[in-house]
Parts: C-alpha cells; structure tokens; sequence
C-alpha cells in the first residue's frame, strides 16, 4: 500500500506563511510528477503547483511569484511553501503524486487534504 500524509495546513493571517509537507509511504519504486491542488468551498479544484522528479515546476498564474514547490527525493516527500497569503488562498490543499510500487505502472495517489484558512 502506498499513503500520501500532508500536514502544515492551519491558519494565518493575512500576509502570513505557512509551509505544507506531503509525505510518500509504503512499498515504492519510484514517484514521477508530484502536484499540489486546492479546492474552495463552492468551487472546482484547482491544480496549484507541480513538479517533476528533475524539479521543474509549473504553478497556476495566481500563486506565482508567492508559492514555491520543492521535492526531497531521499525522503519521498513534497513540499508547498506559500508566502503573502490571502483570504483568496483559503481552502483545502491536496497532495497527488504518480507513484509506482515495484512491477507496477504509475498510479496517480490522493492525500487526504489539508486545510489553510487566511483570515484576520
């Protein structure tokens, strides 16, 4: 079985930072894209962040230049460090990384979600 676990969602003021960590569990052979989406009440969820396992990375307009996406390899893990919050950025953020399990093909694999509320 393989398990994503995000944490470091809570909330923040406006203005504010928070960091999310994702970390990959279980019997893995190798994690390809990892992402980061979100999705507020009322509304679609979005893909906000990816990168690749060489680390390019690709972010949806409205969090560029405030958002930075960041993989540890060793450690299977992803992270989402997010800077000058808004209320807009209110939501729960999801992990989802294409991971293979030895003699398997790549399976896309949900975290549970985090919430992150930015209010004063």
């Amino acid at each position: 079985q393989v398990q994503l676990v995000e944490s470091g969602g809570g909330l923040v003021q406006p203005g504010g930072s928070l960091r999310l960590s994702c970390a990959a569990s279980g019997t893995i052979f190798s994690i390809n894209q990892m992402r980061w989406y979100r999705q507020a009440p009322g509304k679609q969820r979005e893909l906000v962040a990816d990168i690749t396992s060489a680390g390019s990375t690709n972010y949806v307009d409205s969090v560029k230049g405030r958002f930075t996406i960041s993989r540890d390899n060793a450690k299977n893990t992803v992270y989402l460090q997010m800077n000058s919050l808004s209320p807009e950025d209110t939501a729960v953020y999801y992990c989802n990384a294409d991971i293979a399990r030895p003699g398997l093909w790549f399976i896309a694999y949900w975290g549970q979600g985090t919430q992150v509320t930015v209010s004063s």
